[in-house]
């Protein structure tokens, strides 16, 4: 007997793997165990318009419990979304549910059949919101788990209440993410102030309506941000405020000392743009013919002319954009600042005395009329601000 054993454990000794086995056996996913997994689409639903989160709950491939979270537009000539969330009953393929809409309270019913085939899904059947039926007719759709769903669902509205510099934010752009229900009040008072919205961030997305807030876009003088920044942060229902991207890109942006440029803690702006048109004339080879700054946004807007070389038995006459934005390179108070200009854009038009000639330019509004920067006016401003131009390879100035 004791030669048996011995012979028994020489042989367990041997073989190293047998255990690991044993363990590999023992871990063997449960074909009856509990899995939530999601359907973030249904490939054709309203046209492809609505934003759709499918929740099955599934005991091995049997679905147990799952509900239905529609946002779709309100009608096909709004950006308006309406949403609902149904609880479906299932028995067999077939999920069927009812509920009401969360805006407009409209009447909502839903029944679905779920046909799995192979690794994907197809729905059909049909989702009546108050007298509109929608049939649905998807096929191949692709599920996810639970925790690919709340990866995708991690949004990042790029608001920074403090950042180091100007260098990932823009010095006059301004991000407020807010409780839908107070988003109303909040920009009613910014009416009759120096502040402006952008129109598409007013349009409340599904994201905002699943989550309950909603970032809003403002652009405001940079001299005037933090002010606002701050104020925002006090008002009711502001869950963040701060800096976030806008206008200014690296690429066409100067720092440069701002000793020579101030007057007390104010930025001399008559003669910073008096450098900067003098500059832009000799590379653009015009003249200067209008310069304004923003009240609202505190962007400068230069004009520049200059004979067309188009067609010169017309004299027609260039009319040369030129926009820009100065600020310090940071938030609060620094020895530096930062020039930001755009492209310039150039139109043609008949300016002479007399009659006129009409004009049309198709590419008025596109890209292609905008000049990239072959003139050197950046490089040309750098050298006359004696500043430094930002290496986006190793994020720094140089």
């Amino acid at each position: 007997m004791r030669a048996l054993l011995l012979v028994a454990a020489s042989l367990f000794a041997a073989t190293p793997d047998f255990a690991t086995a044993q363990v590999k056996l023992s871990t063997k996913p449960d074909p009856n165990a509990v899995e939530v997994r999601y359907f973030t689409a249904i490939d054709g639903l309203m046209d492809g318009n609505a934003d759709v989160i499918l929740k099955e709950t599934r005991q091995g491939k049997t679905v147990t419990a799952a509900s239905l979270d529609l946002c779709y537009p309100v009608d096909k000539s709004s950006d308006r979304k309406d949403r609902f969330v149904a609880n479906l009953t299932v028995n067999g393929q077939t999920m069927t549910g009812t509920t009401s809409s969360l805006g407009d309270k409209k009447p909502v019913s839903v029944k679905l059949t779920r046909k799995q085939n192979g690794d994907t899904f197809d729905f059909r059947g049909q989702i009546s919101i108050g007298q509109t039926v929608t049939e649905v007719v998807s096929s191949e759709n692709s599920d996810i788990s639970e925790k690919e769903f709340q990866d995708s669902q991690t949004v990042d509205d790029g608001i920074t209440a403090t950042p180091k510099d100007f260098t990932e934010v823009s010095p006059e752009s301004v991000g407020v993410r807010i409780k839908l229900d107070a988003a109303a009040d909040f920009l009613k008072s910014l009416k009759g102030q120096d502040v402006e919205v952008a129109l598409n961030s007013l349009t409340v997305t599904c994201d905002a309506l699943r989550s309950g807030q909603q970032t809003l876009s403002l652009s405001v003088d940079p001299d005037h941000a933090a002010a606002l920044i701050e104020k925002a942060k006090s008002a009711p229902g502001v869950v963040a405020a701060g800096w976030t991207t806008g206008l200014v890109e690296m690429d066409r942006a100067i720092r440069f000392p701002a000793a020579d440029w101030r007057d007390g803690d104010k930025t001399n702006r008559d003669k910073l743009v008096a450098s900067v048109a003098n500059v832009l004339s000799t590379t653009l080879s015009a003249k200067l013919a209008s310069s304004s700054w923003s009240a609202t946004t505190g962007k400068l807007k230069l004009i520049f002319k200059r004979p067309s070389t188009v067609y010169p038995a017309l004299d027609l006459t260039d009319s040369i954009e030129v926009n820009g934005l100065v600020s310090p390179d940071k938030p609060g108070s620094s020895d530096h600042l930062m020039l930001w200009i755009s492209n310039p854009v150039t139109t043609t038009a008949d300016e002479s005395t007399g009659a006129k000639l009409t004009l049309s330019d198709a590419s008025t509004g596109d890209e292609d009329s905008e000049e990239q920067d072959n003139t050197g006016s950046v490089e040309a401003l750098t050298k006359e601000l004696k500043g430094q131009r930002w290496d986006a390879d190793k994020s720094v100035w140089k």
